[in-house]
C-alpha cells in the first residue's frame, strides 16, 4: 500500500489521477470560532452523545441488532433494514469528533462497537443483521433490505477510522466483506447484476481502494456502474415489494442519461460514486454523463435552499412510479416538498467529488447552500431534534401527518425518527465539514468554504502550508487569511468569489490585489508568499429579494429574501396572533435590516421589515371574483430558514408575494 503526505481526506483522492483538487488531511483544518466552529463543537458535545443514547438504548436499537448478531443478547431485529447504515454513519461522526478532539474514551467507544461488530460478522465475512436475524430472508434474495447500502456505510466508516486513527481492528472487518461482495457480485450472474441500487457500495468501494491499493474494488465499483440499464426492466425476484425502473436509475445506462430521475438519495449517492470512478479512470463517457446531471439537478430540480427531491411519491419522466424523489423540470411545490435531508446532503457530497474533478467554484456554492440551509434545517438549534423533510412552506393542518407510519413526515421535529437515515448523515457531514474548507492544487491552495479556522497542512510537493482565516461569516461578509508559515517560491491561493456576491474586493497587506472578484469563480493569487502577509476579501452582505424561474409555477409572483448564502423565512411566531401565513406580503419598498441577536436561535441575523398582511375575509369558495385586498402593515423579523420550527409548532413560508408602490 502506497502512503502519502496527504492520505487521510475525507474522500481520499490525493493519489486520484483525474482530481484537480485535492482533499486535505483531515484535522488539518481546524474550526477556530464562529458559525462553524459551534456548529462542530455541538457536534462533538451534544449531537454525538445524544445519539449515541438512541442508538444504543432500547429507542434505536441499531447496537442491539449486532449484539444478537453477535450472540451477545436475546431478541429480534427491530428498526429499519438500512439500521446498521445508520450506526455506521454514527460511528463515522464519532470518528471525525475523536480526530478533531482527541478525546481516547471516544476511540475506546469505538473499539467496543467494533468488537461487537467483528463477532456479529459470519466467517465468509458477511454481515447484515436484518438478515441474518431473520427466517424468512437469504442473503442477497431482495434488494428492498438494503444490504447494498448498509454495505458502502460500512466500508466509508472504516476507511475513515483507519486513515484517523491508524488501527486496523475496523478495516479488517471492512476487507473480509469486500472479499465476500467480490466474489458473489464481479461474476456476471443473471440474478446479481441488477442487484445494487442504493448505491453508496461504490463510493465504499473505491475509498477502500484508495484505501488500502486493491485495484479488483475499484473494478467491482466500476461494474456496479456499467450494469445499470443493461436489462429488461421487469419484476422479478431480486425486486418483490419495491418499485422499479427509473426509481432505482436502471431504465438507461447512467453513461446515456441526461436527467437524474427516481428517489433522490439513491441517485445522488450514486453518481457520487460515479464521480468517484472518474477520479480513478478518467472515462470521458462518465464525466460527460455526471456533467450533464450535475447541471440538470442544480438548475432545473433544485430548490432555493439547495435543496432536492421534489416529490414523496409521484411519477418520473418516463412515468415510473417512485418515492422521495426527482420529478418533472421546475415543477417545485412548496407545502408538499420533500427535500429528504439525505438527498439534500447528498446534492453537497456530489458537487465536492465535481469540485475535485471540474476545480470549479459553482460546486462550492451548492456545497455552501446546502450546507447553510437544506442540511442545517435537518437538526434543531438544541441539536437534539430531527426533521427528514423539508418543506419551504407549513401550513397547520394542511396535511395529514399520522397517515406517514414511517414517521418520515411531521409538522414539529422529531428526537427519534423511525427512518433515522437522515440524523446520522447530518451529524456526521458537520464533524467533518473542515475537511471541505481547503483543497490543494499542483501548486496552491483552494479556499472552498469561509470561517475561522486555522490550516496546518502540506502542499502537494511536501513543504508545509499554515494559514489563519478570520471572519465573522456568514453574518459579514469581511475574511482575513494570513499566512503564517509557507515556503520561498511562488505559489497560488485561490479564493472562492459566490456566485451571490457582487462588488467583492481583495487585498494584500492592505494594497489591491491586482485580480477580479469575479462571482461565481476562483480568484487566484500567485506570488511569492512572505509570513504575516494579509490577504482581505471584502464581500458586500445585502439582504436582496430573488424570485424563481418563470417556468416555476408554485412561485411565479413571489420573492423569497436572501442574505450572503442564507435563505431566510417568515414563521408565525413573529405575526401578529392568528395571522396565517397566507395571509402575509412582502412589503416591495420597505427596508431589509439585518440585526444579529446572539442569544436568538442559538446566534443569527435576523431580517426587519415591513409585512403587508391581508385583513379582508377570504370566501371558502375554490374561485372567486378579483378585488382589491386590504391590507395591514406590520413590522416584522425574517429568520434564517435553517433555524425555523426551534419555538413550537408555526406556520413558516420562504417564498411571498410582493406589493410594490
Amino acid at each position: 500500500m502506497t502512503t502519502h503526505v496527504n492520505d487521510k481526506g475525507i474522500v481520499a483522492n490525493y493519489a486520484s489521477p483525474h482530481v484537480k483538487l485535492k482533499a486535505t488531511n483531515f484535522g488539518d483544518c481546524q474550526w477556530t470560532s464562529g458559525f462553524w466552529a459551534e456548529k462542530t463543537q455541538k457536534a462533538i458535545d451534544v449531537m454525538i452523545p445524544y445519539m449515541g443514547d438512541v442508538l444504543c438504548g432500547t429507542v434505536g436499537h441499531a447496537l442491539n441488532n449486532f449484539k444478537i448478531a453477535a450472540g451477545l443478547k436475546e431478541g429480534k431485529h427491530q428498526g429499519m433494514y438500512w439500521h446498521d447504515g445508520d450506526f455506521y454513519k454514527f460511528m463515522e461522526a464519532k470518528i471525525y469528533a475523536f480526530a478533531l478532539s482527541k478525546n481516547e474514551a471516544l476511540l475506546a467507544e469505538l473499539d467496543e462497537y467494533i468488537d461487537i461488530i467483528g463477532k456479529a460478522q459470519e466467517p465468509d465475512g458477511y454481515l447484515q443483521t436484518q438478515i441474518q436475524l431473520r427466517d424468512d430472508a437469504d442473503r442477497y434474495e431482495n434488494r428492498k433490505y438494503h444490504e447494498m447500502y448498509n454495505t458502502g456505510h460500512l466500508l466509508i466508516s472504516a476507511c475513515a477510522h483507519y486513515r484517523l486513527t491508524g488501527q486496523r481492528n475496523f478495516l479488517n472487518i471492512a476487507i473480509k466483506h469486500a472479499e465476500l461482495l467480490f466474489t458473489i457480485f464481479f461474476p456476471d450472474t443473471k440474478h446479481y447484476r441488477r442487484f445494487g441500487f442504493n448505491q453508496t457500495q461504490i463510493m465504499g468501494l473505491v475509498e477502500l481502494y484508495r484505501t488500502i491499493g486493491e485495484k479488483k474494488y475499484l473494478e467491482l465499483a466500476q461494474k456496479f456502474i456499467d450494469r445499470r440499464g443493461t436489462y429488461e426492466i421487469e419484476h422479478d425476484s431480486t425486486t418483490v415489494g419495491y418499485p422499479i425502473g427509473d426509481m432505482v436509475q436502471e431504465r438507461t445506462p447512467l453513461r446515456e442519461e441526461s436527467e437524474p430521475v427516481g428517489h433522490a438519495v439513491l441517485a445522488l449517492y450514486y453518481y457520487a460514486g460515479a464521480a468517484d470512478v472518474y477520479a480513478e479512470t478518467g472515462e470521458k463517457a462518465l464525466i460527460s454523463a455526471l456533467d450533464r446531471l450535475w447541471e440538470s439537478v442544480t438548475q432545473k430540480k433544485m430548490y432555493a435552499t439547495g435543496a432536492v427531491g421534489q416529490t414523496h411519491y409521484g411519477a418520473s419522466v418516463n412515468r415510473d412510479m417512485i418515492e422521495e424523489g426527482f420529478i418533472d423540470d421546475y415543477m417545485m411545490p412548496n407545502l408538499t416538498a420533500y427535500n429528504e435531508t439525505c438527498a439534500n446532503l447528498c446534492n453537497a457530497m456530489f458537487s465536492f467529488r465535481m469540485l475535485g474533478i471540474h476545480g470549479q467554484a459553482k460546486y462550492a456554492d451548492i456545497i455552501e447552500l446546502v450546507m447553510y440551509n437544506s442540511g442545517l434545517s435537518g437538526i434543531s438549534v438544541e441539536g437534539k431534534d430531527y426533521f427528514y423533510a423539508n418543506p419551504l412552506r407549513m401550513l397547520h393542518n394542511a396535511r395529514d401527518y399520522d397517515s406517514h407510519a414511517d414517521v418520515t413526515e411531521t409538522p414539529d421535529r422529531e428526537g427519534y425518527l423511525s427512518c433515522f437515515c437522515c440524523p446520522p448523515n447530518l451529524v456526521r457531514t458537520i464533524s467533518n465539514l473542515s475537511g471541505w474548507a481547503y483543497s490543494l492544487a499542483d501548486n496552491g491552495v483552494y479556499v472552498n468554504l469561509y470561517g475561522s479556522n486555522n490550516l496546518v497542512s502540506c502542499m502537494t510537493d511536501g513543504s508545509t502550508i499554515k494559514l489563519n482565516q478570520d471572519t465573522d461569516y456568514p453574518w459579514k461578509g469581511l475574511v482575513k487569511l494570513t499566512v503564517e508559515e509557507c515556503k520561498s517560491e511562488a505559489f497560488d491561493i485561490a479564493l472562492r468569489i459566490p456566485g451571490w456576491a457582487t462588488g467583492a474586493t481583495i487585498t494584500i497587506n492592505g494594497e489591491d490585489a491586482g485580480v477580479s472578484a469575479t462571482p461565481e469563480s476562483y480568484a487566484i493569487i500567485n506570488r511569492q508568499w512572505q509570513q504575516a502577509d494579509v490577504i482581505t476579501i471584502d464581500i458586500p452582505m445585502n439582504a436582496t429579494f430573488i424570485e424563481g424561474h418563470p417556468r416555476i409555477e408554485e412561485v411565479r409572483n413571489q420573492v423569497a429574501v436572501k442574505r450572503g448564502p442564507i435563505v431566510y423565512c417568515v414563521e408565525t411566531p413573529d405575526l401578529p396572533e392568528n395571522t396565517g401565513i397566507l395571509d402575509v406580503y412582502l412589503n416591495g419598498d420597505s427596508d431589509l435590516k439585518v440585526e444579529h441577536k446572539m442569544d436568538f436561535l442559538g446566534g443569527v441575523s435576523t431580517i426587519g421589515t415591513e409585512l403587508l398582511l391581508r385583513k379582508d375575509t377570504q370566501s371558502d369558495k375554490m374561485y372567486n371574483k378579483v378585488r382589491k385586498p386590504n391590507f395591514e402593515t406590520v413590522r416584522a423579523q425574517l429568520v434564517p430558514y435553517f433555524a425555523w420550527s426551534n419555538r413550537g409548532t408555526a406556520e413558516m413560508t420562504v417564498f411571498m408575494p410582493i406589493k410594490w408602490s
